[in-house]
């Protein structure tokens, strides 16, 4: 039998918060997109999770206004993150950096990056040169450090 995703007892705005990005995978589609991924074969390639999986919370995100859809240059369906969808790049990025703290190692950390300075973010979401609190757009994500050569 499957979880229920609603907290119906709850009176709580982390539980409503979770009811929409608390299952399994949905962060993880919204941190793809805003590393940029926009196809559902990319984000299908990147996750590697069943496409009915993907189906479903990129229908979830769509229809909570999260992510939108558009008809990219190749005339298929691409996915973006609207405004209300912007707004949980906090919550990603506190997610990132305790993740990085406790279960990342360095070299595999993934650096985020001030677009207009090239400083790079502190554990408090702020660019480390020039103090500023970024906004998603304004942010490079750099490929992470290997110890393979040619790997991402």
């Amino acid at each position: 039998m499957a979880l229920k995703r609603e907290y119906e007892n709850e009176i709580c705005p982390v539980a409503r918060t979770l009811e929409v990005v608390g299952e399994r995978w949905t962060l993880l589609i919204i941190r793809d997109a805003f590393y940029g991924v926009v196809r559902f074969s990319d984000f299908r390639t990147h996750l590697d999770l069943p496409p009915a999986v993907l189906t479903e919370r990129l229908r979830l995100l769509v229809e909570h206004e999260i992510m939108a859809t558009s008809t990219g240059a190749s005339g298929r369906d691409e996915y973006s993150l609207t405004r209300k969808g912007e707004q949980l790049w906090p919550v990603v990025w506190a997610m990132m950096h305790w993740g990085n703290e406790y279960y990342v190692t360095k070299e595999l950390r993934r650096p985020i990056v001030h677009h207009r300075c090239g400083g790079e973010l502190t554990p408090l979401g702020n660019c480390g040169r020039c103090g500023t609190v970024p906004g998603p757009r304004d942010l490079e994500v750099h490929p992470r450090a290997s110890k393979s050569a040619g790997a991402d």
